[in-house]
């Protein structure tokens, strides 16, 4: 039985959400990497809908672990701007409060960008941690 899809990133609030959803291994097409997983991009505001495929080699998810230290710890991130599939950005509000500005970057072969600004909260990084272990259980990389 196929397993269900995970949603690694969820980032929502105010009628905006970010979300990086993994639906399983990668195809058997030849332009995978070995251990790559698929996911999308979901991006849905009042204003702008929209998905974008994309893949997760072996490594990302625990580049994606250090950037969640990383924005845990009050700093801002890049995750896989390496211009080889999408990249997301966060940024924190320079004004100091709970918000944070969420970039989806698609560097090829749209140069197309996407930024939502949602709520990030303390108790958003508990559910963060959760997904990414769900997702690391679930689809080991190595």
């Amino acid at each position: 039985m196929a397993e269900e899809p995970i949603d690694l990133i969820r980032l929502e609030g105010n009628g905006n959400s970010v979300v990086l959803r993994i639906t399983g291994p990668a195809g058997r097409e030849g332009t995978a990497p070995a251990g790559s997983l698929a996911a999308e991009f979901v991006v849905d505001t009042p204003f702008v809908r929209g998905t974008l495929a994309t893949l997760l080699a072996p490594g990302d998810l625990r580049e994606w672990q250090e950037c969640l230290d990383a924005l845990d710890a009050g700093q801002d991130i890049a995750w896989c701007d390496r211009q080889r599939i999408p990249s997301l950005s966060v940024e924190r509000d320079a004004d100091g409060d709970d918000r944070c500005h969420v970039s989806v970057k698609d560097h090829h072969p749209s140069p197309t960008e996407v930024t939502v600004t949602v709520p990030l909260v303390d108790a958003w990084f508990d559910d963060a941690y959760r997904r990414l272990e769900q997702a690391c259980d679930t689809w080991p990389m190595t």
